[in-house]
């Protein structure tokens, strides 16, 4: 039996063991299973590895995506550059780090957006921020980055900043919201934005999936902005790790 599975905590908002066991049955993939790790602690990642040695890949989600380099043998010089791990593939007891959130929020924003390149606010700070940051870069969007913590990075904001100058809100027309606000079952909050300086020239892209429309969306379209959510991200990083796991 091949084993892949997700380590993260908590999993309760998993979406990777409904998409792969439906994988396998779909595309006809016998001896292959992908189960749910949830360890309270990233220290637990060598007992997991101990107690299932067929494991030959694991996603990794929050709030490991930083974390779980200490235990990375090899990483892929892209995630190097990143600074964040959500693809392990295991080899010979042998752990290398890639990041696949990267492929596929790039590939995604890139169809989303055609031929336009609007400047960009990221909300948050955390392991889903990098890849999405190096995705920016790399599409020659330029973007500001946005927390409830102050620092002296340049590029970065607080919300309390945002709020006390408006005119950033209203000209930045792409805004990725990288925190896991909204995500069910606390389906009734968002990041903490000033939704009057919302406009219909506005792109709202939230990594949520779960529900299908958070809060955030359904808060930026009544001011006439365009959303999307992040199933689309998803799939495609998923089907990323499996070409990397296989």
């Amino acid at each position: 039996m091949k084993k892949f599975g997700l380590i993260g905590y908590p999993l309760g908002h998993s979406f990777s063991k409904k998409y792969f066991t439906e994988k396998f049955e779909k595309e006809s993939i016998d001896g292959c299973r992908f189960d749910l790790y949830e360890i309270p602690d990233i220290g637990l990642l060598p007992k997991v590895l101990e107690e299932n040695p067929e494991l030959l890949g694991l996603s990794v989600t929050i709030p490991y995506k930083e974390k779980v380099f200490s235990f990375i043998d090899q990483l892929d010089p892209a995630c190097r550059e990143i600074g964040a791990v959500n693809c392990i593939q295991i080899r010979n007891n042998q752990l290398t780090g890639y990041n696949t959130d990267y492929i596929g929020f790039k590939n995604s924003l890139e169809k989303w957006l055609g031929n336009e390149r609007p400047k960009a606010l990221v909300l948050g700070t955390g392991g889903a921020s990098k890849a999405v940051v190096q995705a920016l870069k790399d599409l020659s969007i330029p973007y500001k980055m946005v927390s409830r913590s102050e620092s002296d990075q340049p590029d970065f904001l607080t919300y309390d900043a945002l709020k006390n100058n408006p005119d950033i809100l209203a000209s930045h027309y792409l805004i990725v919201n990288t925190t896991p606000l909204g995500t069910f079952p606390n389906t009734e909050e968002m990041p903490d934005l000033d939704i009057n300086q919302i406009s219909g020239n506005h792109k709202v892209y939230d990594l949520v999936y779960n529900p299908e429309k958070t809060f955030l969306m359904r808060s930026m379209e009544a001011r006439g902005a365009l959303t999307k959510n992040g199933l689309e991200m998803l799939k495609l990083q998923a089907e990323a790790a499996w070409k990397i796991w296989n």
